[in-house]
């Protein structure tokens, strides 16, 4: 997605929350940018919320592609899985660190689990 300029925080929420706090913000993220009503981030959703993320700049082209790029299933929408996978793809220091995190949150569900 070349055309956004966006500092790539990521990395910075991961390491202050390790991975289950990291996807909790995601999760956090996704909800303001979703549409309340169907539950999935639409274009018009991502259009219109993603101020509240900081993102009062983004173009309609940068939308779009965002909006293509994320949708896996091509149904036109983003699921929350989707939005989280996008983001680590926008985030290429993350997806270095993203086996780590992806072990410790792993960890800390069998710790749960077992207990």
């Amino acid at each position: 997605m070349a055309g956004i300029d966006f500092e790539d925080l990521l990395p910075v929420i991961a390491n202050k929350l390790g991975g289950e706090g990291l996807m909790k913000e995601l999760s956090n993220g996704f909800k303001l940018l979703m549409d309340k009503d169907k539950g999935v981030i639409t274009l018009e959703s991502l259009r219109k919320n993603s101020a509240l993320m900081g993102l009062e700049d983004l173009k309609e082209d940068e939308a779009v592609s965002m909006m293509r790029e994320g949708d896996v299933d091509g149904d036109g929408v983003l699921t929350e899985m989707e939005f989280c996978v996008l983001m680590f793809r926008l985030s290429p220091q993350l997806m270095e660190e993203s086996w780590y995190f992806l072990e410790q949150a792993l960890q800390h569900e069998l710790n749960n689990h077992d207990s």
